[in-house]
């Protein structure tokens, strides 16, 4: 007999419900959270049928399986509204990438942290890294002190280093990400216009 709610579609999409559900017995949980401990599959039928509501096994590899007696039309949507959220959140935090060089100019560093200070703002986080090339290899332990002050200029903009730096080939790599402090610092309504001087 085809479910009304599934529409005898595969067991894949989703907990099974009413009549899906093929078990001796189950621990029964109400829909307002009590616990009528472990009964059989004909009784927990009945107790949802007495309420109008649904079995809904959410737990089917406990032993014995958990079934919650729920209006699944209900269970459903707050099941997708989480889903929906979780997959925001995961959107909103991206990885951009800053190169930095042993050799860089003042002016040149003193864009790249501005942008590093926007990335953070926006809740990114940022691979960073130190590119080597031809002879500056022969000065690494320079690059890495250049750039370990560098990484913290941008902790005290409000990061944390995730990875420590790590050299790999040609290159010193991290990754840093936002702390609060750096999120709500950008939420906050400048009061004053940003004025740059040429």
């Amino acid at each position: 007999m085809k479910d009304k709610h599934r529409g005898g579609r595969g067991k894949n999409l989703g907990p099974r419900i009413n009549d899906q559900i093929r078990i001796s017995e189950c621990r029964l949980i109400g829909d307002d959270g009590t616990a009528y401990g472990v009964v059989s599959l004909d009784k927990a039928r009945e107790i949802a049928s007495e309420q109008g509501l649904d079995l809904v096994e959410v737990s089917p590899t406990a032993k014995p399986p958990v079934v919650k007696v729920i209006d699944y039309g209900k269970f459903k949507y707050d099941q997708q509204k989480k889903a929906n959220e979780a997959k925001k959140k995961q959107a909103q935090v991206s990885l951009k990438e800053i190169q930095f060089r042993p050799n860089i100019e003042a002016h040149d560093l003193e864009t790249k942290l501005k942008r590093a200070e926007k990335f953070l703002g926006q809740g990114d986080k940022i691979k960073m890294v130190m590119q080597f090339r031809g002879r500056e290899m022969a000065y690494k332990d320079l690059g890495l002190s250049k750039f370990k002050d560098i990484l913290a200029t941008v902790e005290e903009m409000g990061s944390q280093v995730e990875s420590e730096p790590k050299m790999m080939g040609n290159r010193i790599i991290t990754i840093v990400a936002p702390t609060k402090k750096a999120l709500q610092k950008a939420s906050t309504p400048k009061s004053t216009e940003e004025v740059t001087e040429s």
